[in-house]
C-alpha cells in the first residue's frame, strides 16, 4: 500500500486544529480545514495569520511564505467538499469518545479504502475508533502537541490493526513537516499522558492537602527539576476538563487507584475553572 500525500483534510478547527493546518501548509500540503462552525474557521484563520506574523517577525519564515501557507488552506463547513482529493485526513475534534467515533463512522462512508483517516486524540482508544470504521487497519494516533508549529514531538500509535505501511508512511509524514515521530502501541493514555497526568494529578493532590502553596510547587518543579512550566501552569495551559478527563480514561483503563483524578480537580472542573481558555484555574489569566 503506497501512499503518495499532497491534500490533507483537518477535521475541526479548534486549537490543535488550526496548528496542524498551519503546519502541513507551511510545508507545501494543500490542507482542507473544515468545521461544522463558519464562525470557529473565522477565528481558525486570524489565529493560524497572527501565528504566521510571529514566524515572520522572528525570521524563522518569510513574508513571502506567509503568504503561501495561507494561501495553501482552503476553510470549509461541508465535509464532502473537505474530504474531495484528499488523501489524508487527520481528526482534531473535542477529546470525546462518542463525538470522535461519529466522525470516524462518518468518514468510513465517504472516504476511498485507500485513504489514512488519523486521530490526534491523546488519550481515546485508537483501537476503538478504528473499530468503527471500514477497513480499520487504516486508523492511526497522530498526537500533535501544543502549540503544534513549535513543537517538534508527534507521539505515533498503533491501533491493534494498523498496517506496518500506514506507521510508516505518517513517520515519512512527519519528518516532511520538520517533526519528530515516536512510535507506540495503543494502551490507555498512550506515553505522553500516561507519564505527565499523574504527575500534574500529584501536584493537585499536593495543593489539595496544603503541602505547599501553588507558586511553590511550580517554582520547585522549574528550578529544582528543569521543567519550562510549573505543572499547575501546565495543567492550566492544557485545560483542566482535559486533564481530568485523560485521567478518567486512565482511571477506567488500568482500574488503578493511582489514575484517581484529586477532587480538587474534579471541583474546579465542575466551577468552570478550566485555566487559560475561562480566565481562570489555578491562576488568574487576563481574557484578552
Amino acid at each position: 500500500m503506497e501512499h503518495t500525500i499532497k491534500t490533507v483534510t483537518v477535521i475541526g478547527a479548534g486549537t490543535m486544529g488550526n496548528g496542524i493546518a498551519h503546519t502541513f501548509a507551511q510545508y507545501g500540503f494543500a490542507v482542507h480545514l473544515f468545521d461544522v462552525q463558519a464562525e470557529q474557521l473565522k477565528k481558525a484563520q486570524a489565529t493560524i495569520a497572527k501565528n504566521l506574523d510571529r514566524q515572520v517577525a522572528k525570521n524563522t519564515i518569510s513574508a513571502d511564505e506567509k503568504d503561501k501557507t495561507l494561501s495553501r488552506i482552503l476553510m470549509v463547513t461541508d465535509i464532502n467538499q473537505a474530504i474531495t482529493n484528499s488523501d489524508f485526513v487527520i481528526e482534531a475534534a473535542s477529546e470525546n469518545e462518542q463525538v470522535k467515533l461519529a466522525i470516524f463512522k462518518q468518514l468510513s462512508t465517504l472516504c476511498s479504502k485507500d485513504v489514512i483517516l488519523a486521530t490526534n486524540t491523546s488519550s481515546i482508544s485508537i483501537t476503538k475508533i478504528a473499530a468503527a470504521v471500514v477497513a480499520p487497519e487504516r486508523v492511526i494516533g497522530m498526537h500533535f502537541m501544543n502549540p503544534v508549529p513549535m513543537m517538534k514531538l508527534v507521539e505515533i500509535i498503533n491501533g491493534y490493526s494498523t498496517k506496518k505501511e500506514v506507521t510508516e508512511t505518517v513517520m515519512v509524514l512527519c519528518q516532511q513537516l520538520q517533526k519528530t515521530p515516536n512510535v507506540v502501541n495503543d494502551y490507555p493514555g498512550f506515553i505522553a499522558n500516561r507519564i505527565l497526568m499523574p504527575m500534574l494529578n500529584e501536584a493537585i493532590y499536593s495543593l489539595f492537602e496544603g503541602v505547599a502553596k501553588k507558586e511553590e510547587i511550580d517554582s520547585i518543579m522549574k528550578l529544582g527539576m528543569g521543567h519550562p512550566m510549573g505543572p499547575l501552569q501546565l495543567a492550566d495551559f492544557i485545560g483542566l476538563d482535559v486533564c481530568l478527563s485523560i485521567l478518567q480514561v486512565l482511571y477506567q483503563g488500568f482500574g488503578n487507584p493511582k489514575y484517581a483524578p484529586c477532587p480538587l480537580l474534579v471541583n474546579m472542573v465542575q466551577a468552570n475553572k478550566l485555566g487559560i481558555k475561562t480566565g481562570e484555574g489555578f491562576y488568574k489569566y487576563d481574557r484578552k
